[in-house]
C-alpha cells in the first residue's frame, strides 16, 4: 500500500516536471498588475524582473562609503555561525544528534560588521546581516527612502502592501538553508550576486522535511568559539543540502527537479508564497 501511495506522488511530481520543466519567466521591465496575476501569481510560479528597481536611489548610492556614513555607529543585529548556514539542520558530533540551529544574534556597530565583511577585522565565523520582520525600518532607517516602501504593480496585484521590508548584506559565505515560505517575497539584488536553488512545491514529498530538536549557537566563555547548544523546543525543517545531497539518506530527492537562479544587480525574483516554494 505504502508502495503505491509512494509511486502516485512520484508520478505527480514527474508530471508537473513534464509539463513545467525548470522554465521561469523573465521580464525586461516591470509587468503591469494585471499581467503579473495572470502569468505569476495564479500560475503560482516564479519569475525574474528586470530593470524595475532602476529608478531607486540605492542602485548608485549604496556603496560601502555611502553605507557607513550613513550607518556608522548605528547598532544592528548580525547573524553569527561557524559555517554560513542560519537557521539550518546541524549534526552536533558531541550528541552525536541533528538539530535545528538558529545563530548567535550579534549586536555590534555597522562599521565592525562592515569591517568583518571587508576582511579588515578577520573572523573565523560568517556575518550575515539577515534580520526579518520589518529590519529596514527598524534598524536601518537612515537608509530607508533610498528604496520604494513597495512594489507598486506586485501590491496591487496581491491587493495589499508588504508586511515588511528587510535589508540583507552578506558575503560569499553567507548560505541559507533549503526550507519553504508561506508568503510571497520579492528579492531585490542592489549589489553583488545572490542565486537561488528552487524546488516548486510539487516537490514537498521530497523533501524529506521532520521535525528537530531546536539549538542555537553561543560563544564558549573560554574559547569564544561559537558552540551548539540544544533547546526544549522543536522545528519542522527540511535537513537537505541541495549544494551535495545524501541521496542514501534522503533517498526521495532525487526525483527532485531544481530551477537555479543567479540574479544580478538591479534585479528581483518574486517567489509565490501561497504554496511554499
Amino acid at each position: 500500500m505504502l508502495n503505491d501511495v509512494e509511486k502516485i506522488l512520484i508520478d505527480y511530481v514527474k508530471e508537473y516536471q513534464d509539463i513545467n520543466g525548470t522554465h521561469i519567466r523573465v521580464y525586461e521591465s516591470a509587468p503591469s498588475s494585471l499581467v503579473f496575476l495572470r502569468e505569476c501569481i495564479h500560475p503560482n510560479r516564479p519569475a525574474i524582473i528586470k530593470s524595475s528597481i532602476d529608478h531607486w536611489p540605492a542602485r548608485t548610492l549604496w556603496t560601502n562609503d555611502y553605507l557607513q556614513s550613513k550607518l556608522a555607529d548605528s547598532v544592528v543585529t548580525v547573524a553569527v555561525t561557524p559555517n554560513g548556514y542560519a537557521d539550518a539542520v546541524t549534526y552536533d558530533p558531541n550528541t552525536k544528534k541533528e538539530y535545528f540551529v538558529m545563530p548567535h544574534e550579534e549586536k555590534m556597530t555597522f562599521n565592525v560588521f562592515l569591517d568583518r565583511i571587508n576582511g579588515r577585522a578577520p573572523s573565523e565565523d560568517a556575518s550575515y546581516i539577515s534580520l526579518q520582520n520589518g529590519s529596514l525600518i527598524q534598524e536601518y532607517k537612515a537608509i530607508e527612502k533610498d528604496v520604494d516602501s513597495d512594489i507598486k504593480w506586485c501590491s496591487e496585484a496581491l491587493g495589499k502592501s508588504p508586511d515588511a521590508v528587510n535589508f540583507w548584506f552578506g558575503d560569499n559565505k553567507s548560505i541559507t538553508s533549503l526550507h519553504k515560505d508561506p508568503y510571497e517575497n520579492c528579492y531585490a539584488v542592489i549589489r553583488g550576486q545572490k542565486t537561488f536553488i528552487l524546488y516548486p512545491p510539487s516537490e514537498y514529498y521530497c523533501m524529506h522535511e521532520s521535525i528537530y530538536q531546536n539549538a542555537v549557537y553561543e560563544p564558549n566563555e573560554s574559547t569564544h568559539k561559537l558552540e551548539l547548544v540544544p533547546l526544549q523546543s522543536t522545528t519542522p525543517w527540511i535537513p537537505i543540502n541541495p549544494l551535495s545531497p545524501d541521496y542514501k539518506k534522503y533517498p526521495r530527492f532525487k526525483h527532485a527537479n531544481p530551477i537555479t537562479v543567479t540574479l544580478n544587480e538591479g534585479e528581483m525574483l518574486y517567489l509565490p508564497g501561497n504554496a511554499a516554494w
